[in-house]
């Protein structure tokens, strides 16, 4: 691998699809990025073109080369990660149809037949993840039923990392993390023919590729791909883990030094995991989350999602954009933004609960139901914009805290990444509410550079992650940020008036939703 010292780390994700070059040390080199498009449609369809998703990967590696000399001839290795869950189904001829992705919510009336079953408890034990719209097993368990058409001309389904390492390499695989958690067990990182019957898809099992463990095997980049991309042909490609694990493996789920470590990307969505053994997995009585190998030995991610995090904040701050432009005084979200911290202050903590579940698919994490909605609960007359803002800043925390509860004890330390990384008040906020110090990583793009970590092993830069880590990761993370006493005990009070109002509200939310439409619920 002579004059061969960068690794590229490619993340597909919802939004935006990016290229990123690091050196074999784990230094960010240069990034390209292509927006991301999809189509949403009637009954909550949401889809792709798997042949426009590739050739924005194309686009995106391009992009890199143009901002690197000779990135061609200096490449070791690229890695692929993308957006989890959905169903890109591919047939002889190609593409069948667009993919329905993890935010298609066509299969819920197949979820709920599915979650009532005696089998999906045992589904669960081996899993470790509840069934939701999101995933390829409850989409093709759908499309089994109302559109079989769609897995009769497939010959294998992949996701999306899947569906661009097909076009990399002609290797129809999928990794052991989405196998798992979709079809399979997270112990024996394997298919489990229980599970795959527990969905109904036991006639549909030919469909369902060989998994790849990518840190122990590579493919060659093909011949097309290379003519396509600028690369060489022949340079290893490896097949990554899905992004969620990608990405909290690059901001420091697991090693640097602590050992009871969580790690949360509190984005538009808040995404929040914990590092365990296998066989110190926590699976909660409700049967929901999910559990998602790492590329570690034994090693796996306990993950509990919120749909909405700081798109609360983005309301309420739009609440407020919209009354003070009617007024005749325009301002922008970011004017808006510069002040939370000041309107923060002027605020008392954990005097109204908020439940932030502002978006319109309701709630999945530590809970699953579509009709939940945000609320405030303890309103008074005294109460104005400053202490609204509070209430959805703390709402946030205790969603947080949920979560984690759902997975077991508190953890000790929080590795933070996503939007809410960036203000000092929100970071406090996160911080008490599990009374948990908080560390930053300084690095820009966790999942691109995860999936790049599993290369570098892969070719033998390194002997294995834990040494990885310690060059890649562990010098990145910011020192430790203590939680705020006073205001742990505060959140310690808030929690169960948070989680009482919590298991109260569905009867409610029920009730809404029926009453906004009151139309007959069908498949």
């Amino acid at each position: 691998m002579s004059g061969h010292d960068i690794l590229i780390g490619i993340d597909a994700g919802t939004s935006v699809i990016k290229a990123v070059a690091f050196d074999l040390a784990g230094r960010q080199l240069a990034t390209a990025s292509v927006a991301n498009r999809y189509q949403t449609g009637a009954g909550g369809a949401a889809t792709q073109s798997l042949s426009q998703t590739w050739a924005d990967c194309v686009a995106a590696l391009r992009g890199l080369a143009g901002r690197i000399d000779g990135l061609a001839g200096r490449t070791a290795a690229l890695s692929v990660t993308a957006q989890g869950d959905g169903t890109w189904l591919v047939g002889r001829d190609g593409p069948v149809g667009d993919a329905w992705l993890w935010l298609d919510a066509r299969a819920a009336p197949t979820v709920a037949r599915l979650a009532g079953g005696a089998a999906d408890r045992g589904r669960f034990e081996a899993t470790g993840t509840g069934l939701n719209t999101c995933q390829q097993g409850a989409q093709m368990a759908h499309m089994d039923v109302h559109a079989p058409e769609l897995l009769d001309h497939a010959e294998v389904a992949l996701h999306c990392k899947d569906w661009l390492y097909l076009n990399l390499t002609g290797i129809r695989a999928t990794d052991p993390s989405e196998a798992s958690f979709t079809f399979g067990n997270f112990r024996t990182r394997r298919y489990d023919e229980a599970v795959i019957d527990a969905l109904g898809l036991g006639h549909r099992r030919a469909l369902l590729p060989e998994i790849v463990e990518g840190t122990d095997t590579t493919h060659p980049l093909c011949a097309e791909a290379a003519a396509l991309t600028g690369l060489r042909a022949g340079t290893p490609v490896c097949l990554g883990y899905v992004d969620m694990v990608m990405t909290a493996l690059g901001a420091g789920v697991h090693g640097g030094g602590a050992g009871d470590v969580a790690c949360s990307t509190v984005g538009s969505t808040g995404v929040h995991l914990r590092a365990v053994r296998a066989e110190s997995v926590h699976l909660n009585p409700e049967g929901t989350g999910y559990v998602i190998c790492l590329p570690v030995p034994g090693l796996v991610t306990q993950v509990q999602t919120n749909m909405a995090a700081t798109l609360n904040i983005d309301w309420v701050l739009g609440v407020a954009a919209g009354i003070i432009s009617d007024m005749g005084q325009p301002v922008t979200h970011r004017d808006l933004v510069g002040r939370i911290d000041g309107w923060l202050a002027q605020s008392r903590p954990g005097q109204i609960v908020y439940h932030p579940y502002i978006s319109e698919a309701g709630e999945r994490g530590p809970f699953v139901n579509a009709d939940a909605r945000a609320g405030f609960v303890g309103l008074n007359a005294t109460h104005r914009f400053p202490d609204l803002l509070r209430a959805v800043a703390d709402g946030l925390g205790m969603a947080m805290r949920d979560c984690y509860a759902a997975m077991g004890p508190l953890p000790g330390e929080l590795r933070l990444t996503g939007g809410a990384a960036r203000s000092p008040s929100l970071r406090a906020i996160l911080s008490a509410s599990l009374n948990a110090a908080v560390r930053v990583s300084a690095r820009d793009e966790a999942g691109a550079a995860g999936a790049a970590m599993m290369a570098a092993v892969a070719i033998g830069a390194y002997p294995d992650m834990e040494a990885c880590i310690a060059d890649w990761v562990t010098p990145l993370l910011g020192a430790a940020e203590p939680p705020d006493p006073d205001l742990v005990l505060t959140y310690d009070r808030l929690f169960p008036a948070f989680s009482r109002a919590r298991s109260a509200l569905p009867p409610a939310w029920q009730a809404l939703s029926e009453a906004r439409d009151p139309s007959p619920k069908g498949p």
